[in-house]
Order: C-alpha cells, then sequence, then structure tokens
C-alpha cells in the first residue's frame, strides 16, 4: 500500500526532492503516485511537518 499525503502538507517539496522514483507531485498540497510509489518510507522520513503516512 502506497504512502499518502495528508492535509498537513505545507508542499515545501522536501518529499518530491527526496523520492528515489520521482512518485511525487507538486500541488497545492503534494501527491504521491500509488503506481509509481514502492514504500520505501524516505518521503515519510524527510517530512518536516509528519505529513506522509501509510493508509490505515
Amino acid at each position: 500500500m502506497a504512502y499518502v499525503i495528508t492535509d498537513s502538507c505545507v508542499a515545501c517539496g522536501t518529499c518530491a526532492a527526496a523520492c528515489p522514483v520521482e512518485a511525487i507531485s507538486e500541488g497545492e498540497i503534494y501527491s504521491i503516485d500509488p503506481e509509481t510509489c514502492i514504500e520505501c518510507g524516505t518521503c515519510a522520513e524527510n517530512c518536516p511537518t509528519e505529513a506522509i503516512v501509510l493508509p490505515d
């Protein structure tokens, strides 16, 4: 299951820069392409607002 970006996202771009497979798209709130995400967790580890989580 791919990571998701919650409403806590401040669109700082840290996650997109850290993603090794470029699965994160820019926007008012960034989004993760579940088809491209390899579930490595790098985005979540680098997110300063802890806005990236695995869905329940």
